[in-house]
């Protein structure tokens, strides 16, 4: 009895040291092809925002970050089943996501959905958008808006709906190319995908405007919490605004700090 009770404790304590070493390892959900929250740079590393944040929130905490690309249609499902931690990657705060269970974080960013095209092609108002090609990214507030709260617009387009691609990449890529005439998508991501590809212009229209948080499994209060100390810590010491600035995001739209007056 005794040896089955040492080996019990043994493998008991086992189990314990492996969830404590899982515990010290942070793994980060995120959207690999987003610029500029979340992206591979040229030297093929994991950069961005909310990369360089979740990096430095886990140097306080003396966590080891594994990143995990994640398909972001599916990104729930992956965090459900404990691929990693959370979705932190430009993700949209929605009521949806409160009423399952989920544990948000406070917003750190406001976002505004935009129309993006192409010089010279006719499109100045989302108007001139009736029988146009037009994408968005699968899985993205924007595919939701246009599903549900605008679908009197994009019953105009072609085909009496927007084309669903992979990632934003894609979208900008099929745009430059001209397969598609107009792209639905998040401000800051129009803005880079213009200085990747030329000749893009962002129409003077909101489509909508929501904010963006880091989604955590249900019942990880406590992680979110840490979490959320953590950046707090960031904005004190200037962190936050400084990776804004590198990034190229409007400190007007970073919701930690005042605004401008």
């Amino acid at each position: 009895m005794m040896k089955k009770s040492l080996a019990l404790l043994l493998a008991l304590s086992l189990v314990l040291a492996a969830s404590l070493a899982l515990a010290d390892t942070f793994k980060m959900g995120i959207d690999a092809e987003y610029p500029p929250f979340s992206y591979l740079d040229d030297n093929g590393e994991y950069a961005g925002f909310d990369v360089e944040m979740c990096k430095a929130v886990c140097e306080m905490n003396g966590w080891d970050l594994e990143i995990v690309p994640v398909n972001w249609d599916f990104k729930l499902n992956s965090l459900d089943s404990g691929e990693h931690d959370c979705v932190w990657s430009g993700m949209t705060i929605l009521d949806s996501m409160k009423e399952a269970g989920y544990v948000l974080s406070f917003p750190y960013y406001d976002n505004t959905q935009v129309v993006l095209t192409k010089e010279g092609n006719g499109i100045a108002t989302t108007a001139d958008l009736a029988g146009k090609r037009v994408a968005v990214q699968l899985g993205t507030s924007g595919q939701e808006l246009l599903e549900n709260d605008q679908s009197a617009l994009s019953a105009t387009f072609e085909g009496g709906a927007a084309v669903t691609m992979e990632n934003f990449n894609i979208c900008g890529t099929e745009l430059a190319a001209g397969s598609v005439d107009a792209v639905v998508i998040d401000l800051p991501v129009a803005q880079t995908l213009q200085k990747k590809f030329s000749g893009l212009v962002i129409l003077d229209e909101n489509l909508g405007s929501e904010q963006y948080g880091i989604c955590f499994r249900s019942g990880d209060d406590a992680l979110c919490a840490q979490v959320e100390e953590g950046i707090m810590k960031l904005v004190e010491d200037g962190t936050y605004l400084s990776l804004a600035e590198k990034y190229g995001l409007d400190p007007n739209v970073l919701c930690l700090l005042p605004k401008a007056e």
